[in-house]
């Protein structure tokens, strides 16, 4: 029986992982950056310019919108450590998407490198 980490291990196989070193540069030749971590994550902090699509729902909202439909946009994805954002990279392959890429450590190697972040405002009731 595979484990959560096996898969993991398994789409990292396939798919093509940028170092947090040249992720600016990816980033900025992309169309789209999408953050594939749930709702709650994105808030307390995501890359400028992304777009939260969690990993449970990319493929349904790829089919669903017009915008991310064309097979050659350049994506780049991540999540918190890069398993999900590998696991949704794969799936991307796999609907026939050409240029996928994954951040190699995710939004922790992002923090870790210094880089910006953006992080919305907690609502206030009163």
């Amino acid at each position: 029986m595979k484990t959560a980490l096996d898969l993991v291990a398994a789409a990292k196989a396939r798919i093509h992982e940028i170092p947090i070193e040249a992720a600016a540069t990816a980033i900025a030749q992309a169309d789209v950056l999408i953050d594939v971590r749930e709702p709650d994550e994105y808030r307390q902090g995501h890359l400028a310019g992304s777009v939260n699509i969690p990993r449970g729902l990319l493929e349904f909202q790829l089919s669903s919108q017009d915008a991310l439909s064309p097979r050659d946009l350049r994506v780049v994805l991540y999540c918190k450590t890069s398993g999900r954002a590998a696991l949704a990279a794969c799936a991307m392959q796999d609907m026939g998407y050409l240029n996928v890429q994954s951040i190699v450590g995710g939004f922790d190697a992002w923090l870790a490198a210094g880089k910006p972040v953006v992080v919305l405002p907690s609502p206030t009731f009163g």
